[in-house]
């Protein structure tokens, strides 16, 4: 994601094509190379090993467990759904001296095309933001988390979460998330980087809660991914389907879900097929013009 004199002129020119063809089928070929060991190794075995079919009941077991309550509630319990309910626009504020913003930018990017009914993107007004992504170097974590929260709210946070990256939400009266910001730290490996940029970017769209019952969501303290996986695509799916509401409690979820969970399965499959089939038409292009210019 880290965003590489003739004597006869007709015949000079041949060759300077194919040279040229030569040279642009190899540095293809290279960006495909690039592309397929470009990612962690980590993140890759996770990809291998995803579990990617699940039936209803498990579906909605997380869903409700996930959407509903919070890791760390401040204020009053309410057992209802936060979302946004408007274009959610992204100001990234980089801190440091390496510039990931084109990598949360991919990220952003990756999400906002796995879910059907979320317009998302990034945004260079700050002003006109209603989600901000801080990027720190690692050691600034705790510094960062005091100045945005305060001394008490922060020693709370550390003692309950003791976080390697963070998220909140800011909602209204009607449970209407009005401003998200998370906090990442861009000075660790990429696993750990892309770990907490997808979960905490996901969080912040209102998916807050953690839960170690539910063994296939991003979202279990014990589970690490690196990317955006099928179970929480399920997820986020159904948090912003049209259909649901914010504030909306969990009995009148469950009487949308027989209705919701078609459509969100369709959209699902289908967009992860696309993205397959993309991936393996540019890697073929790829080697087939390589092994032409070759030959």
């Amino acid at each position: 994601m880290n965003y590489r004199q003739p004597r006869n002129l007709s015949a000079t020119l041949a060759h300077a094509r194919l040279a040229i063809a030569v040279a642009m089928a190899i540095v293809a070929a290279a960006l495909v190379v690039d592309a397929a060991q470009g990612e962690d190794a980590d993140i890759s075995l996770r990809r291998s090993l995803e579990r990617t079919t699940f039936d209803d009941d498990e579906i909605i077991d997380g869903f409700f467990k996930i959407a509903f309550g919070a890791e760390l509630q401040v204020g009053r319990t309410a057992e209802r759904i936060r979302k946004f309910d408007q274009s959610v626009r992204v100001f990234v504020v980089q801190e440091g001296k390496r510039d990931r913003r084109a990598d949360i930018a991919a990220v952003l990017a990756d999400i906002g095309s796995r879910i059907q009914h979320l317009d998302l993107a990034v945004t260079n007004d700050r002003r006109g933001a209603n989600f901000v992504v801080t990027l720190v170097p690692s050691r600034d974590l705790k510094r960062t988390i005091q100045s945005a929260y305060g001394r008490d709210r922060a020693r709370q946070i550390q003692q309950s979460l003791n976080p390697q990256c963070l998220s909140a939400i800011g909602k209204d009266e009607r449970f209407r998330i009005r401003r998200a910001e998370i906090i990442v730290p861009f000075d660790v490996g990429d696993f750990a980087f892309y770990d907490c940029a997808y979960e905490e970017l996901l969080q912040g769209l209102g998916v807050i809660n953690d839960d170690r019952s539910v063994p296939w969501t991003m979202f279990n303290d014990d589970v690490q991914m690196g990317f955006f996986d099928v179970y929480d695509q399920y997820l986020l799916n159904i948090l912003y389907d049209p259909r649901i509401r914010p504030g909306m409690t969990k009995e009148q979820v469950n009487r949308l879900l027989p209705g919701i969970l078609p459509t969100v399965r369709t959209w699902v499959a289908r967009s992860n097929a696309l993205r397959a089939t993309e991936s393996r038409g540019s890697s073929s292009a790829s080697f087939d013009a390589s092994r032409a210019a070759v030959h």
